[in-house]
């Protein structure tokens, strides 16, 4: 059953202060998060998410009064069959790729960066596409680093990426001909706020070399946003499966939804996957229930609204309130429970000289240790190369 926990209560009220302090210690101490996002955790960054009464679907409606669309119908794959509705969702998208660019990550994102850095987070999963996960400094699914190519197509690179794009990223376009993928530029831009597709560069290039040796032009290509729709299928979705099923195998000990309804049905089906997986592997971590421990296996879910009831038995606990809040909570009990992860002791650069280090834990000692050995054997090497007696 599904124990909702108001972020904002009372502080008299030592019950839920204390289960949320347990959460936070749950955060501190496990070592393989999975952390599930949506719009939510990125309207502190001044982008209107999908459904509330300021989001994106009412300002369909103000900025195009003549156009009679549904709000799910700007994001579903359907629109492209008639120019109207797609010169719509050019505009409105142009527009809303200008809000995110100048838009900076907020509180959430860098706290999922830090899971990664400590070495905490297994993978995030975002239906965003806003790509701040990326400016935090988390190499995405849809970043050019993130891929190898292989006999022609791209490949994710699983070790590397850490953050997975379910719905695409609108920093990005792709060809409708031949699935190039490019920086959305200022110049495809300027276009899609006509209301127009831009011409496939790639594909002209190939059209024209055809031209200058006589034979006939090829078919050029548009490009559109490489954001995924409803009821379209992600052109990486096999990579994606494949990744999913990989950190399901590595047995998850949290997973950390934050700032989506739940609503879309690839997402619920993802998250149910997962809850499952981590309440599994908590029970048969130590191979006997008794001596699992209390900050394993919790399923958390950070939201203003409560989920749906058939989250009751998947979801541990519902944390009402704003994600931000909610994660910067996590951080402060976590430096006044855990100190030595946030230590910065100095370590050595390979001059001899001492530097600040973020590297956490008990480590760090075990490690300066070494470095000091290393440096003073270097040092007695270069007295005994130099002829200097060693007893002087």
């Amino acid at each position: 059953m599904t124990v909702t926990l108001n972020l904002n209560a009372p502080l008299a009220e030592s019950s839920t202060r204390r289960t949320l302090a347990d959460i936070s210690l749950s955060v501190a101490k496990c070592k393989k998060i999975v952390i599930v996002t949506g719009a939510g955790i990125s309207c502190s960054c001044g982008i209107p998410d999908f459904r509330s009464s300021d989001g994106l679907y009412a300002l369909v409606k103000e900025q195009f009064p003549d156009v009679v669309m549904k709000g799910r119908d700007l994001f579903d794959a359907s629109l492209f069959r008639d120019q109207t509705s797609t010169s719509v969702f050019y505009t409105f998208i142009s527009q809303l790729k200008r809000s995110i660019d100048s838009a900076s990550p907020a509180p959430t994102h860098e706290f999922i960066k830090r899971l990664d850095s400590k070495h905490k987070l297994l993978r995030s999963y975002t239906q965003n596409i806003d790509g701040l996960e990326e400016k935090a400094g988390l190499l995405s699914s849809l970043s050019q680093e993130a891929k190898s190519q292989m006999k022609g197509k791209s490949k994710l690179k699983a070790d590397e990426v850490r953050n997975i794009q379910l719905h695409g990223d609108i920093r990005r376009v792709r060809c409708t001909l031949c699935s190039v993928d490019l920086l959305c530029t200022e110049e495809f831009l300027c276009m899609f706020e006509k209301g127009i597709a831009p011409d496939c560069p790639e594909c002209t290039l190939r059209s024209e070399a055809r031209i200058a040796r006589s034979a006939r032009p090829l078919k050029i290509g548009s490009l559109r946003p490489a954001i995924v729709l409803y009821d379209e299928a992600h052109p990486m979705g096999d990579d994606i499966g494949k990744i999913q099923s990989q950190d399901m195998a590595r047995k998850p000990d949290m997973l950390i939804v934050m700032g989506t309804s739940l609503k879309v049905h690839g997402l619920k089906k993802l998250v149910k996957e997962f809850a499952k997986v981590v309440h599994t592997s908590a029970s048969s971590a130590t191979g006997s229930p008794r001596r699992v421990k209390k900050w394993q296996g919790k399923v958390v879910f950070v939201n203003k609204t409560a989920p749906g009831t058939e989250w009751s038995e998947l979801i541990d606990y519902h944390i009402m309130g704003d994600v931000d809040k909610w994660v910067e909570k996590v951080t402060e009990d976590w430096r006044r429970i855990r100190p030595s992860d946030w230590e910065i002791q100095p370590t050595l650069d390979e001059h001899g000289n001492f530097k600040p280090s973020k590297d956490k834990g008990r480590t760090l000692g075990v490690r300066f240790i070494r470095q000091l050995i290393r440096a003073s054997n270097r040092q007695i090497e270069a007295e005994a190369g130099s002829g200097e007696c060693l007893a002087c």
